[in-house]
């Protein structure tokens, strides 16, 4: 009967060893970034004061299988504007990378309405997480978000 709990106790301690290992792995960040292998990220402006034309924006990264990124950046007015933009930069790195590293970018300017946004499906190099950072603007006002990083295989 000791030999049995003695036993159980062991495999116990040994899962969640192994357990708090691949937490730990799971959250290991760059920037800011987790590092993950969901199928898709979704990183918002900071929910502070912007001024009295930009309400939001928002970046997209998701996975649309092996070698393929779907990528993009949306920004919303509060009402129609002068000018609003979106600038959608796409950064990768490698576990154990201290930074991101450039990949591609561009960006998309509407006039005299209350929202843009701009997206582009990728073909990128597997091995790699991948992550969207996007600048935001409506007149001038401005703002960022960013996503987790995705890994693409």
């Amino acid at each position: 009967m000791k030999k049995r709990i003695l036993s159980a106790g062991c495999v116990l301690a040994i899962c969640l060893t192994l357990g708090i290992q691949v937490n730990a792995m799971d959250n290991e960040t760059i920037d800011g970034s987790k590092l993950t292998h969901q199928d898709e990220s979704v990183g918002y402006t900071e929910q502070k004061t912007r001024g009295e034309y930009l309400l939001t924006g928002y970046s997209k990264c998701v996975k649309r299988g092996d070698g393929k990124l779907y990528a993009g950046g949306t920004t919303i007015a509060v009402k129609e504007v002068e000018s609003i933009q979106v600038a959608v930069m796409i950064e990768r790195a490698k576990k154990g990378d201290d930074s991101w590293t450039y990949y591609e970018s561009w960006e998309k300017i509407n006039h005299n309405m209350d929202r843009v946004g701009s997206n582009r499906a990728l073909a990128v190099e597997g091995g790699y997480y991948y992550r969207v950072r996007s600048y935001h603007a409506a007149n001038s006002d401005a703002s960022s978000s960013f996503t987790d990083g995705i890994y693409i295989e």
